[in-house]
């Protein structure tokens, strides 16, 4: 029972991030590079909280080939 609960709570939590993703527009183009994704992802993650003002954005930077 109390497995069912938390497995209920932890998919709520997760649309309620894709809601928030979806209504900051990420999905409106195709993810280009590692921060994109990223973002994406925490913001998912973050879940109920990103309507608390929770806004997660994330940088990365791939190292770059030696010249």
């Amino acid at each position: 029972m109390i497995g069912r609960l938390v497995t209920l709570v932890v998919v709520l939590w997760l649309l309620v991030g894709v809601a928030a993703t979806y209504q900051r527009g990420y999905f409106q183009s195709d993810p280009n590079n590692c921060a994109t994704v990223t973002s994406i992802a925490t913001t998912v993650l973050a879940g109920p909280l990103n309507y608390l003002g929770v806004n997660p954005k994330v940088t990365c930077t791939v190292p770059q080939p030696s010249k």
